[in-house]
C-alpha cells in the first residue's frame, strides 16, 4: 500500500484562475489543468530564481518530488502553448501557509480579513458584503 501524499506548502495563491490563447474564444479552446503545486514550482524555480533544493524546502517536499511536479508543469505549459490550449489553475494536494480570501467583485487577494466581510478596495456603494471567497477550502 503506497504512502499517503503529503500536502505541498504554497505561500501565495495565483492572482488569476488561468490563461487563454490570444485570438481563440475561451469556450472554444480546449483546456489543460495546472495544479496549484505545479504553478508554485514554476513560480519558485523560474520567477523567484530559487534552486530546486531551496524550492523543495520551501514547499516541504523532497527535491526529487519537486522535480517531478516541476517537469509535469513545464510539460503542460508547453502543450498549452504549442497546441493553443487554455490553462486552468486549480486543484491538487496543497495547503496555504495562511488563510487567503478573494473578493468576488474586484478579485483582490486578501490574506487577513480582520473580522471584516469586505475587501476594503471596492466602492462603498458596491454590494460586496459577505462576498469574499475562502481559497483554503
Amino acid at each position: 500500500m503506497p504512502r499517503p501524499k503529503k500536502k505541498r506548502k504554497i505561500d501565495h495563491p495565483p492572482k488569476m484562475l488561468g490563461f487563454k490563447p490570444f485570438g481563440i474564444r475561451f469556450c472554444d479552446a480546449p483546456h489543460i489543468s495546472l495544479q496549484f503545486e505545479e504553478y508554485e514550482t514554476v513560480k519558485l524555480v523560474i520567477y523567484d530564481k530559487l534552486s530546486q533544493v531551496a524550492a523543495a524546502e520551501k514547499m516541504e517536499v523532497s527535491r526529487p518530488t519537486l522535480t517531478r511536479i516541476y517537469n509535469s508543469a513545464l510539460k503542460k505549459i508547453a502543450q498549452a502553448f504549442v497546441e493553443g490550449k487554455a490553462i486552468l489553475i486549480k486543484g491538487g494536494d496543497y495547503e496555504f501557509e495562511k488563510d487567503w480570501y478573494k473578493c468576488k467583485s474586484c478579485f483582490k487577494l486578501i490574506d487577513d480579513i480582520n473580522h471584516s466581510a469586505v475587501c476594503g478596495d471596492c466602492p462603498a456603494d458596491a454590494d460586496t458584503k459577505d462576498e469574499l471567497i475562502n481559497l483554503n477550502e
